[in-house]
């Protein structure tokens, strides 16, 4: 049983806010983003917003993969920083910023010429299926922007400077609701576009995020010594393997997870247009919520890797637990917010009697599973920490493809049960995410500290 004194505990709290803060409030301005979408599509009609919902599951799965397989830079340049390397920090940044072209313009393509089909395929009501394609095929031109942002981004969470991307993403924020308030509505001379403009405002406003983030670092001396962008290097093949490597099995546990939430998104849409929209609503402001400690595990990976990378495995083991635990509370607290004000938040998206009505029963599903969400999200930044990636990926799998899809396709599709029914996958897959993963990283962060 490893020991801890009550300094080392707040002294690793301390630092996690520290780094973690800024991360908190850039997660916070992509969730308000994606509540405005929901929001102002939802003013313009239940078609819209599901629409919206729906077009927004599909763009999130491709996104997913291709965030997961970039998230490694994070840990393999907080490693680097902790031991001082700092040339290499600059080679894995470049050759991140070539992976984001190679990700980006394939998703334009699918974007384009394979969604439609998909959508028909997969069953989603005629009733707003074309407008979904449109959403789709909008969002999807943000693609090369957003992957060359998350390169970036990643390499200053990486050293430890967080702040720019708070202040990016605030702005992007901005950009995206003016943009929506212009092309979702037709002011300004723009078209009246509905739901295809809100794709299109999310892929403009994806790209003056990265040009702002690429600007600040170029100006700012505190990268200077990283040599971001003096040297314009070839494709390193043993770059790209390390982050593949250590990237893959990362998009594949997100996918595990985004790709659950997304396929019963679209389970939900073949259930009828108020049905869509009340899950939307839900999983809206439960995304909104999990953003807060998406960034605490983000942290918690930085700080874990500086760590290691430093030879300080002691303090290593200890900042992944408060990661965990402060995850933890943080769901805690919202969970009994849900309780408590789940019709007053239900109020601020819709006034339909009949989306009422089920999105506040899923509000209730959504407050029992998140304890368990930032139990897993916490546990799984940790164990990234000590580039721990495959592990994790079989555990997300398992929880949530073998246990919670079947549970959720067998209440929507079989049993044609409540929308609450399907929710219940997520609360048991949630679950034993959250265990198995605690106790994977309890074991390997042992295992370390014995051996160092």
């Amino acid at each position: 049983m490893t020991n801890f004194n009550a300094s080392d505990i707040k002294a690793q709290a301390k630092a996690l806010m520290r780094l973690g803060g800024p991360l908190v409030v850039n997660n916070l301005a992509v969730a308000g983003m994606q509540f405005a979408d929901a929001v102002m599509a939802g003013s313009l009609g239940a078609r819209e917003l599901a629409a919206v919902a729906v077009g927004g599951s599909f763009w999130f799965l491709g996104f997913s993969v291709c965030l997961g397989i970039l998230m490694s830079i994070s840990p393999i340049v907080s490693r680097h920083f902790g031991a001082r390397d700092f040339n290499l920090i600059g080679r894995y940044t470049r050759q991140g910023l070539y992976l984001a072209v190679l990700l980006g313009v394939p998703l334009i393509l699918i974007g384009q010429f394979a969604a439609p089909p998909l959508l028909t395929a997969f069953g989603i009501d005629p009733d707003f299926r074309e407008l979904t394609a449109g959403y789709v095929g909008a969002i999807t031109f943000g693609a090369p922007g957003i992957f060359a942002f998350l390169a970036l981004r990643f390499t200053t969470e990486g050293v430890g400077h967080t702040r720019p991307i708070m202040y990016t993403s605030v702005f992007a924020l901005v950009c995206n609701v003016f943009l929506n308030y212009v092309l979702m509505f037709g002011h300004f001379g723009a078209p009246a576009l509905g739901a295809v403009g809100c794709g299109w405002a999310s892929a403009i406003s994806m790209w003056v995020v990265m040009l702002t983030l690429a600007a600040y670092m170029i100006l700012n001396p505190r990268y200077r010594k990283f040599h971001l962008f003096s040297r314009l290097g070839p494709l390193r093949l043993s770059a790209f393997k390390e982050i593949f490597s250590l990237g893959l099995p990362i998009a594949v546990t997100i996918t595990a997870e985004a790709g659950l939430f997304s396929a019963v998104s679209i389970l939900m849409g073949t259930r009828g247009t108020n049905i869509t929209a009340a899950h939307q609503i839900a999983i809206s402001f439960a995304s909104t919520t999990f953003m807060i400690p998406l960034a605490l595990s983000a942290a918690t990976t930085i700080r874990v890797g500086q760590l290691i990378g430093a030879g300080r495995m002691r303090a290593a083991r200890l900042a992944g637990i408060v990661g965990i635990v402060v995850c933890a509370a943080f769901m805690t607290f919202s969970a009994v917010f849900l309780l408590i004000f789940r019709d007053a938040v239900v109020a601020m998206y819709t006034s339909d009697v009949a989306v009422t009505g089920i999105a506040i029963s899923l509000l209730l599903m959504a407050a029992i599973f998140q304890i368990a969400d930032g139990v897993q999200i916490g546990a799984a930044g940790a164990l990234r920490g000590y580039k721990d990636t495959s592990v994790p990926m079989v555990i997300n799998i398992f929880a949530f493809w073998v246990l919670a899809f079947p549970l959720a396709y067998l209440a929507a599709i079989t049993y044609q049960a409540a929308p609450n029914y399907i929710w219940g996958g997520f609360i048991v897959g949630l679950g034993v995410a959250a265990s198995l993963l605690t106790w994977r990283y309890d074991r390997l962060s042992r295992r370390s500290l014995s051996v160092a």
